[in-house]
């Protein structure tokens, strides 16, 4: 079986983008990353992309090698006509869910770039403007996340990125809840450690 083209992957993600363009004129894509982790910031992005310097290879993040997406990550930046990148804090998330949290961070991203929006189910692996954002938010979620391991290596960040795995659970238990931890998750998953 023939090995598909990164422009291939990316034809049918284009051609909705230029049927929404066709319609509206314009078209911004916004992603997001880090819903699920037990620490750190939820990252959204928004972007628009330049239809006349077409960026292949792009689709779903969690679809991408982690060298895939550095890779396209700086491209993106460099041919997007605009885009925005939002974190939203620990803080946040706890005080007003991850949903509403991810959902502020999209209005910011979207009025960051000061288009009217509306919801796409599935859209990272079916717009090529969302599957940019998707990008931008992945990679700057687990830059984040490296930058932090840096502070603290006793978590082992750069290995599970936050997300609740067993390896996480043991070093919370030995080493107890940072500021950056999302308190509400640890929670609600019947985990809160005695004296940390």
């Amino acid at each position: 079986m023939k090995r598909r083209s990164d422009e291939e992957i990316s034809a049918p993600l284009y051609e909705y983008d230029a049927a929404i363009r066709a319609q509206y004129g314009f078209f911004a894509g916004v992603d997001e990353a880090g819903r699920g982790p037990l620490c750190g910031p939820v990252v959204v992005a928004a972007c628009i992309l330049d239809p006349e310097k077409p960026v292949y290879g792009i689709n779903d993040s969690k679809k991408l090698t982690e060298k895939k997406r550095e890779a396209l990550f700086d491209e993106i930046l460099d041919k997007a006509l605009a885009y925005k990148i939002v974190f939203v804090g620990p803080e946040i998330i706890d005080r007003d869910n991850i949903l509403n949290a991810t959902m502020s961070g999209m209005k910011q991203a979207a009025e960051g770039l000061e288009i009217p929006a509306q919801p796409v189910v599935k859209g990272d692996a079916t717009s090529a403007s969302i599957g940019a954002a998707s990008i931008l938010a992945k990679v700057s979620r687990d830059r984040y996340m490296m930058e932090l391991d840096k502070q603290y290596p006793q978590y082992q960040l750069a290995k599970h990125k936050g997300y609740p795995t067993k390896l996480h659970y043991e070093l919370i238990e030995q080493y107890g809840i940072q500021p950056f931890y999302r308190r509400s998750f640890l929670k609600k998953q019947g985990y809160w450690p005695e004296g940390k």
